[in-house]
C-alpha cells in the first residue's frame, strides 16, 4: 500500500531508528574496548532502549499505514 500523504516517511524514520541504534551499539563497543565499562553497560542498556522504540516504531507504522503482518491475504 503505498502512503499518498507522507512519501518516504516511515523508512525515513525507521532508517534514523536504525542508524542510531548502529550508532550507540558502536560507541559502547568502544567503551568496552578503551576498558571503560561502566559506560559501556549504560551504552549497552541504553541500545536496547533505542532498539526496541525501533521496532515499536515499525510495527507501528506497518500497522497504521495498513500493512499488518499478522494478517494473512
Amino acid at each position: 500500500m503505498e502512503m499518498q500523504y507522507f512519501p518516504g516517511l516511515k523508512h525515513t524514520t525507521q532508517s534514523r531508528g536504525a542508524l542510531i541504534t548502529a550508532g550507540v551499539l558502536t560507541a559502547g563497543l568502544i567503551s568496552f574496548r578503551q576498558g571503560n565499562s561502566h559506560l559501556g553497560q549504560k551504552l549497552m542498556r541504553a541500545r536496547v532502549v533505542v532498539q526496541g522504540a525501533t521496532v515499536a516504531l515499525m510495527v507501528g507504522t506497518a500497522y497504521y499505514y495498513g500493512e499488518n503482518p499478522w494478517l494473512s491475504k
